[in-house]
């Protein structure tokens, strides 16, 4: 976990990624803006934005924050299925689900004061489930060396299984593409043999046949 850009997250307004999410939002309720700086209703909408980060900067139940899409914010958009901007999700931080309600500044409001709160974390182990309860005492009970090991490498393999699936879809595309050209191909052939012609003296013997 890079600490330090944690830091740098939390004292410019929580603007996070996905090195600074896991310890920006842990135990607490989030309600998060995903963005792309060039769109418009992203534009329209970061004056109340920045104040409702403003008004929950300080808060040790809640996180407001926002994820640029298009800088070093792209990896956590992509996890959380974002499609288009902006995105709201609000919830669990991880398990977010999609924000549905208003978009002005008095619905933001109305939204945080309504159900940000805490959330099962190592702060609040009162909130957690057994299953999860024992989770983190688990990790509580490592040493600081073996629990960096174990994020260390646990975030390698998600690394190299995203790796090796980008991969496996670039082999299918280049595949696809590969046959798509081999399709054109044999159908550009068959259409010069003269096909358009036979089916049109086809249909003039069969109109002939007719008569």
């Amino acid at each position: 976990m890079k600490l330090a850009a944690v830091f740098v997250a939390l004292a410019s307004g929580l603007e996070l990624d996905k090195d600074t999410w896991d310890a920006a939002t842990a135990g607490k309720s989030v309600f998060v803006k995903f963005y792309a700086p060039w769109c418009g209703h992203c534009k329209k909408m970061k004056p109340d934005w920045d104040k409702l980060m403003e008004e929950y900067k300080d808060s040790k139940t809640a996180v407001v924050a926002e994820v640029d899409c298009t800088a070093s914010g792209k990896e956590l958009c992509n996890e959380h299925g974002v499609r288009g901007y902006p995105t709201i999700k609000t919830g669990d931080p991880n398990n977010l689900e999609d924000y549905k309600g208003g978009r002005t500044m008095a619905d933001f409001q109305k939204h945080a004061t309504e159900n940000l709160g805490p959330s099962c974390g190592p702060a609040n182990l009162d909130l957690c489930d057994d299953a999860k309860k024992a989770m983190i005492e688990k990790y509580q009970a490592m040493s600081t060396a073996d629990l960096e090991k174990f994020v260390d490498e646990s975030t390698k393999k998600m690394e190299k299984a995203e790796a090796d699936f980008k991969t496996f879809v670039e082999g299918l595309q280049k595949k696809y593409e590969e046959e798509n050209k081999a399709k054109d191909a044999t159908v550009e052939e068959i259409k010069n043999s003269g096909l358009g012609f036979a089916k049109a003296v086809m249909a003039s013997q069969k109109s002939k046949s007719e008569l």
